[in-house]
């Protein structure tokens, strides 16, 4: 299955706040991480992050399928957030999401993110394409921990 990251524009908004509000609402009835969620996300900080960050919709077919933003911070690209439709997951588009934005963000070496420790899944893709955990460790409730992984390349 090929993807295409396309550049996001201001009149993707709605699209994509339907796409990750639908991705990530499972993960919010599971964790009722109502603060964190961006299931929870308003429309307009979402307006936002796609003027000011670098932000692409993971198209499949033509049809957009999911979303991932990158963000310079410091020496590092963070990956904030990706997200996949529940129906799309598991056939590798996140993988291949990442692998090409890793390949086209070429100014800085290491790649940082932050995941749901409870969420093997996601922590197996992540340690799949080479990162490894650091000591971020934050208890969000008591059925959710966010940990972090970063990456550094050679």
């Amino acid at each position: 299955m090929e993807i295409k990251l396309i550049r996001a524009t201001a009149g993707d908004v709605l699209l994509l706040h339907d796409v990750q509000t639908r991705a990530f609402q499972p993960l919010l009835e599971k964790y009722l991480d109502y603060e964190t969620n961006p299931a929870n996300e308003p429309i307009n900080r979402l307006f936002e992050k796609i003027q000011y960050s670098s932000f692409f919709k993971i198209v499949v077919d033509q049809k957009c399928v999911g979303g991932i933003r990158i963000v310079r911070k410091n020496t590092s690209y963070w990956i904030s957030p990706i997200f996949v439709l529940p129906e799309y997951q598991g056939k590798g588009i996140a993988q291949q999401a990442i692998e090409q934005v890793e390949q086209s963000f070429t100014n800085y070496n290491t790649w940082e993110l932050h995941t749901i420790l409870e969420e093997k899944g996601n922590c197996y893709l992540y340690e799949k394409l080479g990162y490894e955990r650091t000591d971020f460790e934050q208890i969000v409730n008591d059925k959710m921990t966010l940990i972090g992984y970063k990456k550094t390349k050679q």
